[in-house]
């Protein structure tokens, strides 16, 4: 009866989060490790940082680090209720005592991280898929992309996405998890940033040489660019899921 309880309670929050506005204000930091410190920022991640964010009203969403080994960072994904919550949560976070007592003894022997970039971000309405994929669904990795789109076409970018390119990738066993849109602190155009999930990097490679080359795909794209380009450069990164990441 409590496994019957606790499958209901997930289904009606995926539901409630599924089909009313999502307000949630995204923020993706990178943070870049101290040559061999990367499995302490980890560890005090594990240990501290994930029940202290969630005591303080911070939401964790996702936790990465990627396939490449050559590259030393560490990615993640955190949710405020709003907007206007962000700095209030995050000063309340970072003025824990907890967290600068943990913080503090995990630096004892040197700083553990060299480098932090911050991307905020809000849901894009139109792409997310219907049902948010938080279930552990066997082992795979994410691809994080972001897409620049040349001035003025975001709305083409999103129409392209809604009406084709999505049900494309899920055609060619690529999985969409997440889509958002950057909040721009200078105010301009925002860029197009989502995860999708792979069984591999292999097929993930795999998959995009379908999806290239699927006939409906070329149709659409060159439908799509009649008044010119729409994506001005984008970015790939393939990410594997730490074990404590809600999204896995």
């Amino acid at each position: 009866m409590k496994k019957i309880l606790l499958l209901l309670t997930v289904f009606l929050n995926l539901f409630q989060v599924t089909h009313a506005q999502d307000t949630r204000y995204f923020e993706m930091r990178i943070y870049t490790a101290h040559e061999g410190k990367r499995n302490d920022l980890i560890k005090r991640f594990q240990d501290h940082t994930l029940k202290l964010f969630e005591k303080n009203g911070i939401e964790n969403v996702a936790y990465f680090i990627p396939t490449d080994e050559n590259n030393n960072t560490l990615t993640f994904i955190l949710a405020y209720p709003d907007q206007a919550s962000r700095d209030i949560l995050w000063n309340k976070f970072a003025n824990d005592p907890e967290w600068q007592a943990a913080y503090k003894a995990s630096e004892a022997n040197g700083p553990l991280v060299a480098k932090v970039e911050q991307v905020f971000m809000q849901i894009a309405p139109e792409l997310n898929p219907e049902i948010i994929r938080w279930q552990h669904q066997g082992k795979r990795i994410f691809e994080l992309r972001t897409y620049y789109m040349y001035p003025g076409k975001t709305e083409n970018i999103n129409a392209r996405f809604r009406d084709y390119t999505r049900e494309l990738f899920q055609k060619h066993g690529m999985t969409n998890v997440m889509y958002w849109y950057t909040v721009e602190k200078d105010g301009s155009q925002p860029k197009l940033v989502y995860l999708l999930a792979h069984k591999s990097e292999k097929a993930a490679k795999k998959s995009f040489d379908k999806f290239r080359k699927d006939p409906v795909w070329i149709m659409v794209r060159d439908k799509s660019e009649e008044t010119g380009p729409i994506v001005e450069k984008l970015t790939s990164v393939y990410l594997k899921p730490l074990p404590f990441s809600p999204i896995k």
